[in-house]
């Protein structure tokens, strides 16, 4: 790999070579450069207009958008993440139609209401898309735990999306996402009468297989929906290589053994909600000159969500690219304090 004149001392460490690795590392197409936009470029102070802790899901979505591209499910300047900002007045962020995915900033983000009037235009001179709208109104809509909805074409899911079968338990991640919808392929979805059959069709699942089109994906944190997603991705992909052996000779995980799992996962949640798995305060230390010391030193008190773990470490991998995320840290060092 080519290195700019005068940066050779630079590529020595090893965080530079991490920060290009991550900048350049190309989608499954081919090889696609990529400059270091920040993705937090709104300052400290948020500005008039944005409601109560917009800021914030403005950095995380356009990290969203930023990871889903460094992944590979991104689409030119097509597709759709969106999240949902105020409760009451049912508005949603979505990305201005035009910028890649690795362009989009937390300020670029545009606001619209379910209703398809325009709240924030963001900081570029790009619109909304239509088909983007119409099926993430509809989700968001209906769906008041929807926080968060991943629209992608990845390949794999599509893939699937077009099979007869649909999407099969024969493997761990296809069992541990749930149960999933169906919506078949009527167009290029910009007719805003079909958000009612897409509510309908959506149910209470978190995701949705649009027929000959692509995947939709729910959850109520940006962090949930990320997480639900990548294993979808994950259990589309082991199946499509599996199909290659033919259907007959998959072996289709059994629904007893579905249920001991969806159990597992579900006891685990509820443990995670309860706090039941933060760390506990830590025993008694020694002090300096031998002896117990009577304070207990406390680890970090941490309440981990579904999709808490796995999005904070690939921001950690963002930021330490030089992606200034901007996202709240749950636990900004994961060290132990060193003891003497």
């Amino acid at each position: 790999m080519a290195t700019p004149a005068g940066d050779n001392d630079s590529i020595q460490n090893g965080s530079a070579l991490k920060r290009i690795h991550f900048q350049e590392e190309g989608h499954r197409s081919g090889y696609i450069p990529r400059g270091i936009i920040p993705v937090d470029d709104i300052g400290n102070v948020e500005p008039a207009g944005y409601a109560p802790g917009e800021k914030e899901l403005r950095c995380k979505l356009a990290a969203l958008y930023r990871l889903v591209d460094h992944l590979g499910w991104s689409q030119s300047v097509f597709n759709h993440i969106t999240v949902k900002v105020s409760e009451d007045d049912h508005h949603f962020l979505l990305n201005p139609f035009g910028l890649l995915y690795h362009e989009i900033t937390a300020s670029s983000l545009i606001k619209v209401d379910v209703q398809g009037n325009m709240i924030d235009k963001g900081s570029t001179y790009f619109g909304v898309n239509i088909p983007g709208f119409v099926l993430h109104s509809a989700v968001h809509s209906a769906r008041p735990d929807a926080k968060c909805v991943i629209h992608i074409h990845h390949a794999s899911c599509i893939a699937v999306a077009s099979m007869k079968c649909g999407f099969l338990p024969v493997s761990q991640e296809a069992v541990l996402v749930g149960n999933v919808s169906y919506h078949d392929f009527y167009g290029v979805l910009v007719d805003r009468a079909e958000r009612e059959t897409i509510i309908k069709n959506l149910g209470n699942n978190h995701i949705m297989f649009l027929r000959n089109h692509g995947l939709v994906v729910a959850g109520r944190t940006v962090e949930e929906a990320f997480t639900r997603a990548y294993h979808t991705v994950l259990a589309c992909e082991a199946q499509v290589t599996m199909m290659s052996a033919g259907l007959e000779n998959l072996i289709i995980v059994s629904e007893e053994a579905k249920q001991r799992s969806m159990e597992v996962v579900r006891r685990a949640q509820e443990m995670i909600e309860d706090g039941a798995l933060k760390e506990k305060a830590g025993q008694q230390q020694p002090s300096a000159a031998g002896d117990v010391d009577t304070k207990e030193k406390k680890a970090p008190q941490v309440r981990w969500n579904l999709g808490d773990l796995e999005f904070e470490a690939y921001m950690r991998m963002m930021d330490n690219a030089g992606y200034r995320t901007g996202y709240p840290y749950r636990l900004p060092s994961f060290k132990r304090p060193t003891e003497n």
